[in-house]
């Protein structure tokens, strides 16, 4: 066990060493990765030094450096040291977190993260909380806790019945919401064309106006309003005061995806786009972004903790719970699962309350220096200035196809290794997003 460990934690040093002068880009094809990896159903087995061995050297140039300080494609994180090596010792501890029982310690550090979180992103102390594997999966737990209320307020029992026969949900938002919502409706059963997409600005923030003739029209049917905190493409924040006053007299559920925009709360110079948030009915956010912990760490926050936990309770004989321990199990849609908080309670306790809005201060300054520089070059241009650490560019063409042309700039950066953006298309423009997510982003 000493010597696999040892040699594993030499690999994971060196390559943590390469990516400050590594290629961003993978650099080996599909192809080749698979000629290495692809071999035959092992019939026996194989010794775990030549195992680990053949895998790091499989792998080599497939494995993208999203993880470093030059990758500025999606919103993706690092992930710091402490949280890395506190992730190692989770593996190695191997508790199934799914119950108190079966881990104590784990239960009550994600007690004690639950706490800490909702206290730096400003959510009521009162609200319930789960760690789940990342945004799409907290969206899905928040409808599903909404989705019990929702129907239980009209008399309706979702979780004894189904939803053949329930009064119609709907789900109000804007186009410009992610598309991880709409998987979540399709995983519910609530479906996509229970989906109606409210009026927005320019930016893309919800026009209040609009929803209020949406919620009359729906004259008191159950509605969830889905808005953002953080915008994918340009970082904007809908005006949550006004939304939540207008959906709280409705009997409308408020959501909020705040992947990574909810850590703005961490931060002076950014928190007040966030007012009027914790007026919510539930939150979603990953701690795989701007808190860069390895990735599979979500959280969602629910206002209504009887209705968070009436969707997902559910009693065992064979696994009795400590009376005195949150029951992890009762608030995930997941049993057995790794011990998510304890890379979680690393990274806030290394960084703290000052470490985190320090970060996020400092991505949001790197995303402002690199759209208006690149966007202020010849044959460039800004489309969205960010907001916090999204913004949008353009490369134009003299033909006028300004498409394919940004699109070969993309691919032409990409393949180049020296950093990594990634393409979109927003209001029918083809663009480069800038995202800047990882505590090692410098100004270098």
């Amino acid at each position: 066990m000493n010597r696999i460990l040892e040699m594993a934690a030499g690999y994971a040093v060196e390559y943590l060493d390469r990516l400050s002068s590594a290629p961003v880009a993978a650099t080996a094809t599909n192809a080749e990765l698979r000629r290495r990896i692809a071999k035959s159903t092992p019939e026996s087995g194989t010794e775990d030094e030549d195992v680990l061995r053949e895998l790091v050297r499989d792998v080599e140039g497939g494995i993208l450096g999203s993880t470093g300080g030059r990758f500025f494609g999606w919103v993706i994180g690092g992930a710091l040291p402490v949280a890395v090596a506190a992730d190692w010792l989770t593996s190695a501890w191997d508790q199934n977190a799914a119950s108190n029982a079966a881990a104590p310690a784990e239960a009550v550090v994600e007690e004690v993260c639950g706490r800490w979180a909702k206290d730096l992103l400003g959510i009521p102390q009162s609200a319930s909380f789960a760690f789940v594997t990342g945004c799409q999966m907290a969206h899905t737990t928040a409808l599903a806790a909404a989705r019990h209320k929702l129907l239980r307020d009209r008399g309706w029992d979702v979780e004894r019945f189904g939803l053949a026969g329930a009064p119609r949900l709907t789900i109000l938002t804007t186009e410009a919401r992610h598309e991880s919502i709409m998987r979540s409706v399709r995983l519910l059963g609530i479906g996509t064309g229970a989906i109606e997409y409210v009026r927005a600005d320019d930016a893309g923030r919800i026009d209040p106006g609009a929803l209020a003739e949406a919620l009359q029209a729906l004259e008191g049917g159950p509605a969830v309003v889905a808005l953002q905190a953080g915008d994918l493409n340009t970082g904007v924040f809908d005006p949550f005061c006004q939304v939540c006053l207008l959906a709280r007299p409705a009997g409308a559920w408020v959501h909020i995806d705040g992947a990574f925009g909810l850590w703005a709360a961490t931060s002076d110079r950014h928190r007040h786009l966030l007012d009027g948030a914790d007026l919510a009915d539930s939150w979603a956010t990953d701690a795989h972004k701007w808190l860069n912990v390895p990735f599979d760490s979500g959280l969602v926050f629910v206002a209504h903790p009887a209705a968070h936990h009436a969707a997902f309770a559910q009693d065992t004989s064979y696994s009795e719970p400590r009376d005195e321990l949150r029951n992890q199990k009762d608030w995930n849609p997941e049993w057995s699962r790794r011990g998510r908080a304890f890379a979680v309670y690393a990274a806030i306790r290394a960084l703290g309350r000052s470490g985190i809005g320090a970060l996020v201060d400092r991505c949001c300054v790197h995303a402002e220096r690199l759209v208006t520089t690149i966007g202020g070059l010849p044959g460039a241009e800004v489309v969205a200035a960010p907001i916090i650490n999204q913004g949008l560019v353009r490369f134009l063409a003299g033909d006028g196809d300004h498409d394919r042309r940004t699109d070969e700039v993309i691919s032409r950066i990409q393949a180049g290794g020296g950093a990594w953006f990634g393409g979109a298309t927003w209001h029918a423009k083809r663009v480069m997003r800038v995202s800047v997510c990882n505590w090692r982003s410098t100004r270098r």
